[in-house]
């Protein structure tokens, strides 16, 4: 199934304030255009470096580019496609704190 992007503008608005990102979102962008998923671990294939979170979230983060940036996804698998709700977007650094307060569970910045 292909997948449907929920809040593409939160990723635009994230590479106006960090500019080193464009690249590599334009690269993810890029390749979730062309995906077909029907599981969650077919996302594991597509992007080896991402991780499902437990806790029956139905989430996943997206390590972007070289681990710099990651992106927190809420998905749920349709009849005919995937949504993937952007639910938050920052650094390595900024992730790592979050985690910290256990918020990745439950992060909805948008």
């Amino acid at each position: 199934m292909k997948v449907h992007l929920i809040r593409k503008e939160t990723i635009e608005n994230f590479k106006r304030i960090y500019p080193g990102s464009r690249a590599p979102f334009r690269a993810w962008l890029s390749m979730i255009k062309q995906v077909v998923w029907y599981t969650p671990e077919d996302m594991l294939k597509t992007f080896a470096s991402a991780d499902l979170l437990g806790d029956g979230s139905n989430r996943v983060v997206f390590d972007i580019g070289g681990n710099n940036y990651r992106m927190i996804c809420h998905y749920v698998f349709g009849e005919k496609e995937i949504h993937l709700f952007i639910c938050w977007i920052g650094t390595h650094d900024a992730y790592d704190r979050l985690c910290m307060e256990n918020k990745q569970y439950s992060v909805s910045a948008y």
